[in-house]
């Protein structure tokens, strides 16, 4: 080799070399954690956002065996929460249940060999058998005895911002059988307190305090699908000029019964004004405005647009105020179960989802954008999420139905406001 071609050998080696380290140092450099980053507190460092972008407020609300009158009884299923304000949360559920501690694990041959209970790091105890006044419940058929294994009443709660219960409506126990949510009216100036019942198939309106029944929506005790009768009411939405909609949906206590799968929407006074949606075909109806199973409705403050939880048919379908479609999106196959969302004053879709025990976000075109939460009856463990909501400070709370709790979870400080669930506005402001 020349003295020429070697230095040109020698320069061809060099510019390789330099291109190498130039391109593996732009490898390192895209392989290194950028500084956006999809933790919940983007500042810090480890962890697993376990509860998303929320801390557990732990031991809210005080049991209620702690309370007077109580002192053997704890909650039930817990269907139903809403947060009038930071200081004063509403829950309804259904009876109550013996308070008692965790057993000790034991074997059980008498089921088979090699069973053991309780397991451990898994919830021992679902709360749903107690379902209210002459409701169904877990141990029907098994030799409950009421009074006993589980009891009636206590049905409607309240509680202050440090989760004491400082308001218990027994006196309306004798007109509730399955109460399923309860609310307060965003645009109204008087708060009323509505209760849906699904065992009663109506819809009560009380005064705030709970001392006057004003209105009852539906005949009680008497199911129907018409203008007069509600089958199995759910959940209800508010539009911002008071009128509202409820979610008529399934009745899973009597089977041989048929579904009511309808969207009922009402004037602001109770008056009804129109209906829409028609029975599918479970599993897998697509066609619009078929349902099996209306579990849940939302309404966008935006834009006056109202979402459908169509639960059995695993989709959400969005409609118009007057009830034309527009569109729908999927959200997962089984063990997916959503059973209800709301709607967040920035016009996000948030929903709980029982079969996952996640919460979940979309956009209002259906787009998944983020989801969080985990399994298990320790405080900030979910199961069998039932409602949801969030108060002026941004606090969230969740009623479940298989843990029988209601728990709140404050934002945890730095999180990205992204993930959070923007606090409810308070429209009489």
């Amino acid at each position: 080799m020349s003295g020429s071609e070697g230095r040109e050998h020698m320069r061809r080696i060099l510019i390789s070399v330099s291109l190498l380290f130039t391109f593996g140092a732009s490898i390192a450099q895209d392989a290194e954690p950028s500084s956006s980053s999809f933790a919940a507190v983007p500042t810090e460092k480890g962890g697993q956002d376990i509860f998303g972008p929320y801390d557990i407020v732990e031991n809210w609300p005080k049991d209620t065996a702690m309370s007077a009158g109580h002192e053997d009884w704890t909650f039930a299923a817990v269907r139903g929460v809403y947060a009038e304000s930071p200081d004063r949360v509403l829950a309804v559920q259904l009876g109550e249940l013996p308070n008692i501690e965790r057993p000790a694990p034991r074997v059980l041959p008498e089921i088979g060999p090699g069973i053991g209970f309780p397991v451990a790091r898994a919830p021992w105890r679902s709360y749903r058998a107690a379902q209210g006044a002459g409701g169904a419940n877990l141990l029907s058929g098994q030799g409950a005895r009421e009074g006993v294994d589980f009891r009636d009443g206590h049905g409607i709660l309240v509680f202050d911002g440090e989760g004491n219960l400082i308001e218990e409506w027994t006196q309306w126990d004798s007109i509730l059988e399955r109460p399923h949510s309860i609310y307060v009216s965003p645009y109204d100036p008087e708060k009323h307190v509505w209760v849906i019942d699904d065992g009663k198939h109506v819809i009560y309106k009380f005064t705030n305090d709970g001392e006057q029944l004003v209105q009852t929506i539906g005949v009680p005790g008497e199911g129907g699908i018409d203008e007069t009768h509600l089958f199995w009411p759910s959940y209800m939405a508010w539009a911002a000029d008071g009128s509202f909609y409820v979610s008529d949906g399934a009745d899973f206590y009597n089977p041989d019964r048929p579904l009511g799968a309808r969207v009922v929407k009402y004037d602001k006074d109770g008056n009804y004004l129109l209906e829409w949606g028609q029975e599918g075909i479970p599993p897998n109806e697509s066609r619009p405005a078929y349902f099996n199973n209306v579990h849940g409705i939302a309404v966008d403050p935006a834009t006056g647009r109202v979402f459908v939880n169509d639960r059995q048919n695993h989709r959400i379908q969005a409609f118009t105020a007057e009830g034309e479609y527009l569109h729908e999106w999927p959200v997962g196959d089984a063990p997916s179960d959503v059973h209800m969302f709301i709607i967040s004053a920035d016009s996000y879709l948030w929903a709980a989802d029982r079969g996952s025990n996640r919460i979940l976000k979309y956009d209002l075109d259906g787009n998944f954008l983020y989801a969080w939460g985990v399994s298990g009856d320790f405080p900030g463990g979910m199961w069998g999420v039932h409602a949801i909501s969030v108060d002026t400070e941004g606090n969230f709370y969740v009623a479940e139905v298989d843990n029988g709790r209601v728990q709140k979870y404050r934002p945890r400080p730095g999180a990205n406001p992204d993930y959070l669930i923007a606090p409810a506005v308070n429209h009489l402001d």
